[in-house]
């Protein structure tokens, strides 16, 4: 199969980022070319730049980062499948394997054979899409409407993420809603729970930035992350944990009511960790996890398009491909920053 290159960004190891040259296949005909736009920098992306891991998705050779992106198709795949050439998409990164072991059918997400682009959780690694063209199977191609704006358009896969999580509380109608951890998922989650007819919503975060953000897609108030007595006053129905952090976590637990429910985004680290549980025991509390996402993303991008998502001020940033390393630092300084994008 011939080859040309693009431009990349690739993780080589910990404190190890580059902009270089990387090839690029000439597509199967099952597959679909995309000049990339923007794309969004995630905490996974950061934690492979600082750490070259997330978690025990460990970096054993250089790879390309990056699964929130948007762009144009360039080249159609050639058996007829997907979008036309010219056509704006987004990416649904995730591809599933067949596989043996048990999981819920009707939720892909949870499947041990997944494979998300930009991930070292398997040998060779999946390539990400940070690139100014990618090559991807058409199946995972979403188009998206004329006129949306492709810098809004790059949230949809956090913001799915974000729609995923707030749909496993069930009914927020009338409900009061506590977001800890105002960073973009949690940001996006306030916009999400807005839209789902949340009467209160109050988001937590250490900085004043996030709050801000938080405020402008739909927070009715919000309290700083150190004020614990502010925050177990809350009582709210349904808690979104975003801040993956054990004390977010407690915040979580504490701040919800009686009977409440305590939604878990946020992806903690590996092992055990400290937090009063006998709160969710005593108070009966439903504890939810949430991974990743399902279609979601097509309600995103619907919502996006009719105007009933307003998430236009979580993107604070957006750098040329060339500055990626000051893009990477501007998006590790939650005090500064929102969603920082890479304009390719």
């Amino acid at each position: 199969m011939t080859t040309s290159t693009t431009t990349a960004v690739v993780a080589h190891g910990a404190d190890d980022l580059r902009v270089e040259q990387v090839d690029l296949r000439t597509p199967e005909p099952y597959e679909a070319a995309v000049a990339v736009a923007y794309g969004g920098i995630c905490g996974s992306d950061l934690h492979y730049w600082r750490h070259g891991a997330v978690g025990q998705s460990i970096l054993r050779a250089p790879m390309v980062l990056g699964h929130e992106v948007v762009g144009t198709v360039v080249h159609a795949a050639s058996d007829g499948t997907g979008p036309a050439e010219g056509t704006p998409v987004t990416v649904h990164p995730a591809t599933h394997e067949d596989t043996d072991v048990r999981f819920p059918r009707h939720r892909p997400n949870l499947s041990p054979a997944v494979r998300y682009l930009g991930s070292a959780a398997r040998f060779p690694h999946t390539e990400g899409a940070f690139a100014r063209e990618i090559v991807l199977p058409a199946a995972m191609l979403r188009e998206l409407p004329r006129g949306i704006d492709l810098r809004v358009a790059a949230l949809a896969e956090p913001a799915a993420v974000a729609w995923h999580a707030v749909s496993r509380a069930g009914d927020l109608r009338g409900k009061r809603v506590l977001v800890v951890g105002s960073g973009p998922i949690g940001a996006l989650a306030v916009a999400v729970a807005a839209r789902a007819g949340a009467v209160e919503i109050v988001a937590v975060d250490l900085h004043a930035k996030p709050r801000e953000i938080a405020t402008a897609v739909g927070a009715t108030r919000t309290l700083d992350a150190g004020d614990a007595e502010a925050i177990a006053a809350v009582d709210a129905d349904v808690v979104i944990e975003s801040s993956g952090s054990h004390r977010g976590l407690a915040s979580a637990l504490r701040g919800a009511t009686r009977g409440g429910t305590v939604v878990m985004v946020g992806l903690l680290p590996n092992g055990d960790q400290p937090v009063p549980v006998a709160h969710a025991i005593t108070r009966e509390l439903r504890l939810v996890g949430s991974f990743r996402f399902n279609d979601e993303i097509d309600d995103v991008i619907t919502a996006l398009a009719d105007g009933s998502l307003a998430i236009d001020p979580v993107v604070t940033h957006s750098f040329p491909v060339e500055e990626a390393l000051e893009a990477f630092a501007v998006a590790a300084d939650a005090s500064v920053s929102g969603k920082v994008l890479l304009a390719f």
